[in-house]
């Protein structure tokens, strides 16, 4: 490790950057200006004001300190060897064990001449240091990916637990710390959300059960579990979160649904929680929604570009409906938010019935559904006909009643959008009719339905080709002609991913225009000749072949295929 001065950095660097050229005299006075004005460090401040790229800055650095540089990003760590150093103390001075050399670790730090932090890492560790530069987005992502909070989580519930211990957890006890930010049920609840944010949880799921007390986390449509013996936490959790959504925190017997906002990490999180009194004790299930990121767009979803044009086409047009099918969690409601935002312009009035309200959209009514006061669906869209609308979304067709309201809708001069669970965009118009829609309504209105699921991406840093065993290819040579000596791929699992081989997810999608032929058989009642009609239609593409195709392209994995294929004749090939 080089020989440091002990003499002022901000000022050396500053003037070593002048001395490169590679920031001007002018630019370093407003740089220090800057600085004292933020009391960030002098390296921080020319890279964010936009003097110097900050790879360009580190290798300057490095050469100049004889200090090495290293590029994190793609780099694999050992996690058991990284949290040898404290979150406490990683996250303090922005640092990360990167090996353990025989006598040495090798740390990456953000600014490795603070001697002071390489001095107390050392101590910490019990072993030199040797350091390197690296890029703080990069550290503090790692952090937050390798440092779950599962520690800090257990600990806190042991704390909480030897609390009640002490003493039940009664209602005048939580609201005598109600407005503590450091009660211990605050900190759990804490730590909980914030692990959950850090790894971009869709659902938190809190379940006691007969002597433990479960967390678990859905990540990319997956659960991950925490298991904590601290059951006694549960009902503190509960209550908590129950006065946080101004639910009644004396029902015990009755669920009960409610939403609060939080700010975390530097990001607003909009919670909806439902509770069910289950035989251990109340179980609570919370949907986080990020109101930081905005609404996707439409090229943002991952449609097909074909499929997108088309889809934009239908629902520009002036009057008719376009439903969005798919199960529970499928992205649909996405789907429908990211039209609206297409749609959303000063000449076009957009009424909106939901239930419940996810995002709030300037410009647009939207309407919460209220069964309470008997405000349902229908309701609200027998009002909105009212309000002189161009386009009304409906967050779900329940009922015969709101199905008719809508086709009629459609057919009289507006642009209806809804969505409506059912297996595949075929079987749509078919349910409809099923519900006690009128097949001439139906016929007449019904413009198009988008089939969506939503498949895992495969991780980009551990991703590696697959091979397919005799079963799969089986499977690929029954539902397609096409080549089997195709490359797919699959995820190793990395410390990016959490070990899982994948990161985020992606749309999978079909879209079924309603033809001559199809429109024919739904005015006869014909299911079995509408099915053929749309399974013949010539652009028609199912979502089994459109996962396939991701597949193909090493976007997904062939283990998310099957997740998704269309007929369980398909499945059963691999049974």
């Amino acid at each position: 490790m080089a020989e440091k001065k002990p003499i002022s950095q901000k000022v050396r660097l500053g003037d070593l950057l002048v001395e490169k050229n590679l920031i001007s005299d002018e630019q370093l006075q407003a740089a220090l200006q800057e600085q004292r004005l933020s009391g960030r460090k002098i390296g921080r401040v020319v890279v964010d004001l936009g003097f110097i790229n900050e790879d360009k800055l580190l290798l300057e650095l490095s050469l100049h300190f004889s200090i090495p540089y290293v590029d994190i990003g793609d780099f694999q760590f050992d996690s058991e060897v990284t949290r040898r150093l404290s979150e406490s103390l990683a996250r303090r001075y922005r640092a990360i064990i990167l090996l353990d050399e025989p006598h040495q670790y090798f740390v990456g730090i953000v600014d490795p001449l603070d001697l002071i932090a390489i001095d107390e890492i050392e101590r910490h560790l019990g072993k030199k240091v040797n350091p390197a530069f690296v890029k703080e987005v990069d550290v503090l992502n790692a952090i937050d990916r390798i440092y779950r909070r599962t520690e800090q989580i257990a600990s806190l519930a042991g704390e909480l637990e030897g609390e009640l211990a002490e003493t039940d957890y009664t209602l005048d006890n939580l609201l005598a710390v109600s407005d503590e930010s450091d009660a211990p049920v605050v900190k759990l609840l804490q730590s909980i959300f914030e692990d959950a944010v850090q790894v971009r949880a869709s659902d938190i799921h809190i379940e006691p059960d007969e002597g433990v007390l479960r967390v678990r986390l859905r990540i990319d449509g997956e659960l991950q579990e925490q298991v904590m013996k601290e059951k006694r936490v549960a009902s503190a959790l509960v209550s908590r979160l129950k006065i946080m959504s101004g639910l009644d925190i004396s029902e015990k017997r009755l669920p009960q649904d409610g939403r609060f906002q939080l700010r975390l990490l530097n990001r607003i999180i909009d919670i909806r929680i439902s509770t069910m009194p289950t035989q251990y004790g109340e179980a609570v299930v919370m949907r986080l929604l990020d109101q930081s990121n905005g609404l996707l767009s439409i090229e943002r979803l991952g449609m097909p570009a074909d499929i997108q044009r088309r889809f934009e086409t239908l629902i520009g047009r002036p009057y008719g409906m376009v439903l969005v099918t798919g199960p529970t969690g499928s992205g649909k409601t996405t789907t429908l938010y990211a039209a609206l935002n297409l749609l959303n312009k000063s000449n076009k009035k957009i009424i909106t019935a939901e239930d419940p309200v996810e995002y709030r959209l300037p410009r647009i009514n939207q309407v919460q559904v209220n069964p309470k006061i008997k405000l349902d669906f229908s309701r609200i869209l027998r009002t909105a006909l009212r309000q002189d609308p161009d386009i009304i979304m409906i967050g779900e067709m329940r009922d015969q009643e709101t199905a008719e309201i809508g086709l009629r809708a459609a057919m009289t001069g507006h642009m209806v959008l809804s969505t409506l669970h059912t297996n595949d965009a075929v079987s749509t118009a078919v349910r409809l009719t099923d519900m006690g829609a009128d097949a001439f309504l139906v016929a007449s209105s019904l413009r198009a339905v988008v089939g969506q699921r939503l498949v895992r991406k495969i991780c980009t840093q551990c991703k590696t080709k697959a091979q397919l065993n005799p079963q799969e290819r089986a499977w690929l040579a029954g539902i397609s002609q096409g080549d089997l000596e195709t490359e797919f791929y699959v995820g190793r699992g990395c410390h990016h991913c959490n070990n899982t081989g994948y990161v985020g997810r992606t749309g999978v999608y079909e879209l079924l225009e309603l033809d001559e032929n199809m429109l024919d058989a739904l005015r006869r009642h014909d299911a079995a000749a509408f099915i053929n009609a749309a399974y013949n239609s010539p652009y028609y593409l199912s979502l089994t072949m459109c996962a396939l195709t991701y597949a193909r392209a090493g976007i997904t994995s062939m283990q998310e295929v099957f997740k998704i294929s269309a007929t369980l004749e398909d499945r059963a090939m691999l049974d």
